[in-house]
């Protein structure tokens, strides 16, 4: 039983990338389908499919190398961390993203501070 599944979904991703691996599967879930829409529009994976219970991410190299350099886990289970939308932090100065889980949805850290919502910080992608 997972006790954390978006923690899970990270660590598949960050998996796969280290095992230079060309797709990635994920249970799936609502939550983890908006983190994967995310991750697509914002270019740090090919492509995201939806099929039955599976969410199938095709993970995207440069030059052989991954895309994705970091991925950290900020609001856990045992401690959840919530930002208004002046606190939402700039990841590695900029050139990363944050995800958060909004009223008006999942969202990433600029669509947040521009719609003026905070949220739970979910994790950060650099």
């Amino acid at each position: 039983m997972l006790t954390d599944p978006i923690a899970d979904m990270l660590t598949r991703i960050r998996n796969a990338h280290l095992a230079l691996h060309k797709e990635v599967n994920v249970p799936r879930s609502k939550m983890k389908e908006a983190l994967a829409a995310i991750l697509k529009q914002e270019g740090y994976v090919e492509d995201v499919a939806v099929d039955g219970d599976v969410i199938t991410i095709t993970l995207k190299y440069l030059k052989g190398r991954p895309v994705i350099t970091g991925l950290k886990r900020v609001s856990t289970p045992g401690r959840r961390v919530y930002v208004n939308s002046r606190q939402i932090p700039r990841v590695q100065n900029g050139l990363g993203i944050c995800i958060l889980s909004t009223s008006s949805g999942v969202m990433d850290g600029a669509t947040a501070q521009e719609k003026k919502v905070g949220g739970e910080l979910l994790c950060e992608i650099w």
